[in-house]
């Protein structure tokens, strides 16, 4: 019984982290830290490239959720 419980977990973890969210994840992250580096050098390209990677992963993150409510 217990199994069956954590299969059930490992699938719904499977469902909510499509590679949309993943690529979404990394994105958003790529994007702050290129946002922080920009900010601490004074460098406004750098930042203007960080809240665009941010933003792509916001949307990445959004495409993987409309995935998942299409499989459900």
């Amino acid at each position: 019984m217990k199994s069956n419980r954590i299969k059930d977990r490992i699938d719904q973890a499977k469902d909510e982290m499509n590679s949309d969210k993943v690529k979404g994840a990394v994105s958003k992250a790529k994007g702050e830290v290129k946002d922080q580096i920009g900010n601490v050098v004074d460098h406004k390209e750098m930042q203007a490239k960080g809240k665009k990677d941010k933003l792509k992963g916001k949307a990445q993150d959004t495409a993987g959720d409309a995935k998942n409510k299409e499989n459900e």
